[in-house]
């Protein structure tokens, strides 16, 4: 069915993993791991979560459409050195769905809340695409959880100011069919989650510039030059934000961490581990 292979396409399913098998000698199961996996109960859902490594915490937030498994390539590289908390956020992969409006504002408290039940305090925190909503909406409204934050294709509102239009219309396009599949009373797929997930990305976030300039702590803005959020709105998050570095990837997309994650691993790493400055050209002549 061309509707679902196209949800795949723009919700990182078949893009980032059916070009990248796992590599030799790590047997883990990403997302379906009876050793490192349980269940919180949180606001109202059970979370599922995966904990690996050992060290200070990091937490890795996955996108829309997604679960613990877009993150595997970040999971083997950050486990070396920390101890790392992965979960499928609410409405996605194994987690429950709840009954209220899917927001990023409750993910984000679902995090901070599953943080708390993990005696998880302080961590750095990886966000990719809406997870890096997710990761700005933490640092705004539970900065306590939050030591460094790298955002990768996050944005801070869903209009073609900061979203292409192309993306806009097929959104708005691909959600008009999972209306006339949730009439036809098709069972094949969980339409009612679906629709959820698209209204994420039709509708939010809404993160206003003077609720942004209030992250105080560090983060590292990142993105593609090839990517689905527009450069320059890229760059407007990096100029609100009091704290932050900017990392435009040359020739990269959306999915720079799958495509590339030697390279992405070691940026965010960098930022993680160094002590983070604002330097200054001018100060040097």
């Amino acid at each position: 069915m061309r509707l679902l292979q196209a949800l795949y396409v723009f919700l990182l399913m078949s893009v980032c993993f059916t070009s990248y098998a796992e590599q030799p000698g790590t047997p883990e199961n990403f997302g379906q791991s009876t050793q490192h996996g349980n269940y919180a109960e949180v606001n109202g859902i059970r979370m599922y979560y995966e904990v690996y490594g050992q060290g200070e915490p990091m937490v890795l937030i996955h996108g829309s459409g997604e679960s613990i498994e877009a993150m595997k390539f970040q999971i083997r590289h950050f486990a070396k050195n920390y101890r790392v908390l992965v979960a499928d956020s609410r409405a996605h992969g194994k987690s429950g769905t709840g009954t209220g409006r899917l927001t990023y504002e409750q993910m984000a408290d679902d995090w901070s809340a599953l943080m708390d039940s993990l005696n998880m305090q302080h961590a750095n925190i990886f966000g990719w695409s809406d997870g890096g909503n997710i990761g700005l909406l933490l640092a705004i409204h539970h900065p306590d959880k939050v030591a460094k934050l790298v955002t990768m294709g996050a944005n801070l509102r869903p209009d073609s100011s900061a979203v292409y239009p192309w993306a806009r219309e097929w959104v708005a396009s691909e959600s008009r069919k999972i209306e006339d599949m949730l009439a036809s009373g098709d069972k094949s797929q969980d339409w009612n989650r679906l629709k959820q997930q698209f209204g994420l990305l039709r509708e939010q976030p809404t993160i206003s510039l003077q609720a942004a300039q209030g992250i105080i702590v560090p983060v590292l803005v990142m993105a593609g030059d090839r990517d689905i959020i527009r450069m320059e709105h890229t760059v407007q998050i990096f100029q609100t934000l009091p704290n932050a570095q900017l990392a435009i990837l040359p020739g990269e997309t959306h999915f720079a961490p799958h495509n590339h994650p030697d390279s992405f691993n070691t940026t965010a790493a960098r930022f993680f581990q160094d002590p983070f400055s604002k330097p200054d050209t001018k100060d040097l002549f």
